[in-house]
């Protein structure tokens, strides 16, 4: 599976605002970084700006690297359907636009599986009223967002977004998940 110093993997996924799954996926246990970027489009070296003009091909993502011996890559994708509708091609509540769809950007044949796997149950389960839509495909390249989009919520929870759109998120999560909190969440 995905390589990294000491056993550690990678996960690239997007399901609306880069934003709300970087606050919530830095807090889970095993998560040793989340960085805000974009992926999956034509466009070399996106800023932005190039992203918001919806003519890029790149979805706003998070790029999480984590201990699969402490969180695994399913319990990482049932994070991320229970944070945003998967159901709604390219739109997150008001955000609208081919760079909030919702995507899973595998960096394997077995994170493929899985994924194919934990979204074939969520619709077998009739936990929404339409099919999945989340894209999948194979991660070609990552392009890190910006520094201010980096830990933004942290630094900005009493920003109007952060407080109606990322907080409930959070919230959301911690009361869902509450035995995956690190320590220090």
């Amino acid at each position: 599976m995905t390589g990294n110093r000491l056993g550690l993997e990678t996960a690239t996924l997007g399901g609306g605002c880069f934003w709300c799954l970087e606050a919530v996926c830095e807090q889970a246990r095993g998560v040793e970084k989340v960085i805000s970027g974009y992926a999956a489009g034509h466009t070399d070296n996106p800023t932005y700006e190039d992203i918001c003009s919806g003519t890029t091909g790149h979805a706003e993502v998070v790029q999480i690297t984590f201990d699969p011996q402490v969180i695994s890559y399913r319990t990482l994708l049932e994070i991320f359907f229970t944070l945003h509708d998967p159901t709604t091609p390219n739109r997150q509540g008001n955000d609208r636009g081919t760079q909030y769809r919702s995507i899973i950007l595998y960096h394997d044949e077995n994170q493929k599986a899985v994924a194919h796997e934990v979204i074939r149950e969520i619709n077998d389960a009739g936990i929404w009223d339409a099919p999945v839509v989340t894209q999948l495909q194979p991660l070609e390249h990552f392009y890190p967002g910006e520094g201010y989009h980096q830990g933004y919520y942290r630094g900005h929870e009493s920003q109007p977004y952060c407080q109606f759109v990322v907080a409930p998120k959070v919230v959301k999560f911690r009361e869902k998940f509450s035995s995956l909190l690190k320590a220090n969440a």
